[in-house]
């Protein structure tokens, strides 16, 4: 609106495209960044995913699907307090 009423600030410009510039930089290093224990993250997608396909299937499984689901939420709370160990 300032151009519209013939009031143009070199330093409000120069201010507002250095303030477009620092947050470009800190976008794109945020973007190339690898997100904290890649592996775990993916360990952790795949025993939740697991923990998901058990809850859904058929509970006839002479206890085993129970069980299953037992050791997948003990894997689920062991990675997650692995990820919060490494990121210390």
């Amino acid at each position: 609106m300032e151009l519209l009423n013939g009031k143009f600030s070199r330093r409000k410009a120069a201010r507002n495209l250095l303030t477009v510039g620092a947050a470009g930089v800190v976008a794109a290093s945020l973007a190339e960044a690898e997100p904290p224990q890649p592996h775990m993250q993916a360990a952790l997608r795949a025993l939740q995913n697991a923990d998901n396909q058990l809850k859904a299937a058929e509970p006839d499984k002479a206890g085993h699907r129970e069980k299953a689901l037992q050791l997948v939420g003990e894997a689920i709370g062991q990675v997650q307090a692995g990820i919060q160990a490494g990121n210390k």
